[in-house]
């Protein structure tokens, strides 16, 4: 923590030396704060950068070239130029690409990538494409093997597999849309991305069967066509019949398909699915409905039939297993499980007998990734909280005796990627000093030598003044960390209207040691327009353990509310904040928070703006309303106390909600059965609705999107 400091009171300083020069006098656009921050303000990267396999070599994209520099060296070396690879994919008779398409190097002659409908695997000394797998029309999911030259894809509800001779077998063809083959389930909670797994010799390709007849249809309105059409959804409401999920493994050369045995109830989980290294059994996490119990099955991918339970994980909130097991290299016996059941999340060694071998890592901080082994399987790479819960370190572990080697130095946020010999890592990070910088570590933990470190992007634009600090949450003891910007041209002497940018919910982490302390545009945007800009990650959000992210349970937004409340004494506590001018806006579960921050302190927020808000829990999905609510029949009193919509008879400020019409996440049914209260019980209330949009209004719309909130606050708060 003491370098932290060191480090924030250097990057004080130096944004007071960026004060000084006339230079610095831009103000951002609304286009620059939302789509210049991904573009012209983008801090210098190295496109597409990854290690050479079979080498110590990066490659990297730069303009049309993908170039390549070794570990000792920064000297680049031109691997292809685009004009070299277009004429090799013309000669496929494929349409050339107008920019350098990102790569993946399948092995040290070989890079596969995708352009014009098309997986293309081009071969560096052939000077050709020499494998070619066309994506059918209306297909999507695609999941590629490319040593095996094929590709496993869906198209509507069902599942296939093509190879690079065009040859596709349809592995499934139900007409009852409501069985769902070869997609993600569960609304991917989780951990849950994709719905189809090929096994490690990609003979067999395990895939998810989602029965949905039971969901209740959800209507959502196409206004696009002549006459306004129902497009219905299969939307799982808290307390209603869930979806009913299967696992079924098919095997190539075959064709036979057979499904695994999870016996049990019909409306369970079925996660974290993961082949044993030999290709004989699948592990898959069952987790009841009630997500409280976990057990870890195995089961034989040949007949489908259950082989043993290797351990069970229960709890009195819930359990969520977020990730699959990890085999170590050369072992088909042996796997990394990550859990939370000692508070944080930690790295333990199974084998398939059930037996827990050791706990590898532990103590009040979590691991945030599992990077990589080495090859003897001695050592786990991980990412790590361990020196802040603001930064994530790199670390080398030795598995049999737990012993930590940290890798990276510099204050941040990092990640990795290891060399193919697992001898190098390249370290990406960024912190409030650094925007960006690419190191290059030796796995013993010396550093060898940096590629990159990006200048400020934002060194001709105005600066604004950004602090991380912390406040004790309600409980009078927990540390809550706090991210707060001055305005533009700040005078200590004025008062300023401040804006409170919330989440505040599980999963989501707001404010890190990392370039502009993980705050978005938006908020430096406002800043530069004369507003305080604060955010506090409240006990329930993200990367602080198990008790401060489940203390939410039952009862969202209780102890999220009153440590909210904490911040705003804070600011009150702050001579140049307006008391009087105070706002809040989030998005989504932010959304929710601004409502009923906005009804539980009236006196306190002047101005509140809501995006896509969760009014009543019971509206919302099964899968994470149920983990932190349980069913509204479980928690009648839960439920009651946080539904907004009974409250509305205590607005007293401006709120203005704000929905995509199509929202298939938070669906509009929130915000507005919230505005029919308002208006039986006289309350005025603004609302604005994003046709065509879903939960997160993106590209050129929400530059529309985040004026209208900006002018809210400009109108009734400034």
């Amino acid at each position: 923590m003491k370098s932290f400091i060191r480090a924030f009171a250097i990057f004080l300083t130096t944004i007071f030396v960026f004060q000084l020069s006339p230079a610095q006098d831009k103000v951002l656009s609304i286009e620059d704060a939302v789509i210049g921050m991904g573009r012209e303000y983008r801090p210098e990267h190295r496109r597409n950068i990854q290690w050479r396999p079979g080498s110590r070599d990066l490659t990297y994209i730069v303009g049309e070239k993908l170039l390549s520099e070794s570990v000792q060296s920064d000297e680049a070396a031109e691997i292809i130029s685009l004009e070299q690879l277009g004429t090799a994919i013309m000669a496929s008779n494929i349409e050339a690409p107008k920019y350098f398409p990102s790569i993946t190097w399948q092995n040290n002659g070989q890079i596969s990538f995708q352009t014009s409908g098309h997986w293309l695997l081009y071969d560096l000394e052939k000077d050709s494409i020499v494998s070619k797998m066309q994506f059918p029309e209306n297909s999507e999911n695609y999941d590629i093997r490319a040593d095996k030259r094929r590709m496993a894809f869906t198209s509507g509800n069902n599942v296939f597999i093509t190879d690079d001779k065009g040859e596709v077998t349809s592995i499934s063809n139900d007409r009852n849309l409501d069985i769902i083959y070869g997609q993600s389930v569960s609304r991917r909670e989780f951990g849950i991305e994709k719905g189809t797994f090929w096994s490690p010799d990609g003979k067999k390709l395990a895939y998810y069967v989602k029965d949905e007849s039971n969901v209740s249809d959800y209507p959502l309105i196409d206004i696009t066509t002549r006459v306004a059409s129902v497009d219905n959804i299969k939307y799982p409401m808290a307390g209603m019949k869930s979806e009913e999920t299967t696992v079924r493994v098919y095997d190539v050369a075959s064709g036979e398909d057979i499904q695994l045995q999870t016996d049990g109830d019909k409306e369970q989980y079925l996660t974290n699915l993961a082949w044993t290294p030999d290709n004989k059994y699948i592990l898959i996490a069952i987790v009841n409905r009630g997500q409280d119990h976990m057990q870890l099955n195995m089961y034989d991918a040949k007949n489908g039939k259950f082989k043993k339970t290797l351990f069970e994980e229960t709890h009195e909130k819930y359990t969520e297993p977020l990730h699959p097991g990890q085999f170590l290299p050369g072992k088909n016996d042996e796997f990394i499980w990550q859990s939370r059941w000692d508070g944080f999340n930690h790295l333990y060694l199974y084998n398939l007998k059930g037996k827990l071998l050791k706990q590898i890592t532990s103590g009040d901080w979590l691991v945030t990734d599992v990077l990589g082994f080495d090859d003897n399987g001695n050592h786990v790479f991980i990412q790590a909280t361990k020196e802040s819960p603001l930064e994530r370190h790199l670390y080398k572990v030795n598995i049999a005796s737990g012993a930590m080697i940290k890798l990276t130095n510099q204050p941040g946020t990092h990640s990795a990627k290891l060399s193919s010999d697992n001898n190098y890592v390249l370290d990406e990070y960024s912190s409030t000093e650094v925007p960006r910088a690419y190191d290059i570590i030796n796995t013993d933990g010396t550093h060898e030598r940096n590629v990159l470190t990006a200048k400020n992007p934002l060194e001709e634009v105005k600066p604004v003044d950004m602090e991380i600090g912390t406040i004790k949450a309600a409980d009078g003891e927990t540390d809550l960390y706090y991210r707060l910007i001055k305005p533009a041209d700040f005078d200590p002497l004025q008062t300023y209207p401040t804006v409170v940018y919330v989440y505040g919910g599980p999963h989501v982490q707001m404010i890190t040691e990392s370039w502009m302390g993980g705050a978005r545009g938006w908020q430096y945007y406002m800043a530069q327009h004369g507003y305080v800009m604060f955010t506090l990650d409240n006990r329930g959000s993200y990367n602080r353990g198990l008790e401060f992210e489940n203390i939410v349970h039952r009862q969202l937004g209780k102890h999220e509310t009153a440590d909210q409340m904490e911040g705003i004494k804070f600011l009150q506590s702050l001579p140049y904040v307006d008391t009087s001018r105070i706002g809040v806006h989030g998005w989504s579960f932010g959304g929710f928070m601004t409502t009923k921050l906005m009804l539980d302190h009236p006196d306190t927020f002047k101005v509140g703006v809501a995006g896509g808000p969760v009014t009543d829990w019971k509206y919302y999905e099964i899968m994470y309303g149920e983990r932190y609510m349980d069913t509204p029949e479980e928690n009648p009193e839960g439920y009651e106390n946080a539904c907004l919509n009974d409250k509305v008879k205590n607005l007293e400020g401006r709120l203005m909600m704000i929905h995509g019409g199509i929202d298939p996440v938070v669906v509009q049914q929130h915000s507005l059965v919230f505005v029919r209260e308002c208006i039986k019980a006289g309350i005025p209330v603004d609302y604005f609705e994003y046709p065509q949009a879903e939960h997160n209004v993106g590209g050129y719309d929400r530059v529309h999107l985040m004026q209208k909130v900006s002018d809210y606050f400009d109108v009734h708060l400034k």
